[in-house]
């Protein structure tokens, strides 16, 4: 199993064989699969609003050098120039501010390589908080928003392909 799926396993409620069929799914579909409700639904968003001082914390020292990452390893040409607008769309997020749909829009110019090795790392970027609960929370809360866009990418590539 490729390291992207070992992650989502990892994070998510989900097996394998799940996550595969979800990845090959649209967009669409996949936005009203009881599978991904079921995951968002299962999120502590009480957890998440209580500590999010502590995942800006994180975003603010981590995100900086992910992206240096992303810009120098991986090519991205569009990359941040601050953790401001992750953390905030994080915060909108948990406080239902920002939708799904949105983040997808924001993320397209995000070639599908760079994006789907971009998500363990960036999953990794909480593996320093103490506290297992707050970690493990932020940890699943960010896969499944990578797990949509993952699925975004890889419909806008067969759509690309097709065309």
């Amino acid at each position: 199993m490729n390291l992207l799926l070992t992650t989502f396993t990892q994070h998510l409620h989900l097996s394998q064989s799940q996550l595969e069929s979800i990845l090959s799914k649209s967009l669409n579909e996949v936005l009203i699969l009881p599978e991904l409700k079921q995951e968002l639904a299962s999120l502590d968003i009480n957890l998440l609003k209580e500590t999010l001082p502590t995942a800006g914390a994180v975003l603010a020292q981590e995100l900086p050098p992910f992206y240096n990452w992303l810009k120098n390893e991986l090519g991205v040409k569009r990359v941040p120039d601050s953790p401001d607008h992750a953390t905030a769309w994080v915060i909108g997020f948990v406080n239902n501010q920002e939708s799904l749909t949105h983040l997808v829009e924001l993320h397209r110019p995000v070639p599908r390589p760079a994006l789907e090795a971009s998500v363990p790392r960036l999953i990794g970027l909480f593996d320093g908080v103490v506290n297992t609960a707050v970690r493990k929370e932020w940890q699943k809360a960010i896969a499944a928003l990578c797990l949509v866009l993952v699925v975004d990418a890889r419909e806008q590539d067969r759509i690309s392909v097709a065309a």
